[in-house]
């Protein structure tokens, strides 16, 4: 872990700011991560960008991986766990509809970015499992469990366990391969003829 990256200590209880606020850190979080990375940015920066102290940063995200994470993490447009149409083509119907086309391309060049950083960051990578990746992987197991319930994927389909798999590898490999970001038109394609097929739906 880098100074950088290093938490002060601070109280077990975290100040109370409001969801404007934290929007408004968030994205200038984000900001801040495409114009320098993620090795060149600093709680000092974070705290000049949103007129902040460091000591309230870190009260409320604790350090620098988590508040990447949760920065990252607040882009997301719905939790998967929440989508709840009455079918798993539905399910995945409202998913892309609340995608946005804009947003996901800037997602996959910070995700792009931070690749490296992955790598020689634990507490990076800790942080975007617990709080980016592992969430959605979660709420779409949610979501197709209750897909087995109701009788539209079988119990011991193999894809089931390879769904976040086949969905996390799309918008990794579009880009290498075609050099261009995933969009609600390529997600929906590749869904029905890809993830359907391979859940028999």
């Amino acid at each position: 872990m880098s100074a950088a990256e290093t938490p002060v200590t601070a109280p077990s209880r975290r100040s109370r700011i409001t969801p404007e606020r934290e929007a408004e850190l968030h994205a200038a979080v984000l900001d801040l991560l495409r114009d320098v990375g993620y090795d060149a940015l600093t709680m000092d920066a974070v705290a000049a960008r949103t007129k902040s102290s460091k000591a309230t940063l870190y009260r409320q995200w604790g350090s620098k991986p988590e508040l990447v994470a949760k920065a990252l993490r607040c882009t997301q447009p719905v939790s998967l766990g929440e989508i709840d149409t009455g079918s798993v083509r539905g399910d995945f119907t409202v998913m892309i509809e609340h995608s946005d086309d804009d947003q996901m391309a800037k997602d996959t060049a910070l995700i792009r970015g931070l690749a490296h950083a992955v790598h020689e960051s634990p507490a990076l990578h800790k942080a975007l499992r617990e709080l980016l990746v592992d969430p959605e992987i979660n709420g779409l197991q949610v979501m197709l469990q209750r897909a087995v319930d109701r009788g539209e994927i079988a119990p011991d389909c193999p894809a089931l366990d390879f769904v976040p798999h086949l969905l996390i590898g799309a918008f990794i490999a579009l880009p290498l391969i075609e050099d261009r970001s995933v969009d609600r038109s390529f997600l929906g394609d590749f869904i029905d003829a890809v993830v359907f097929p391979a859940l028999g739906v």
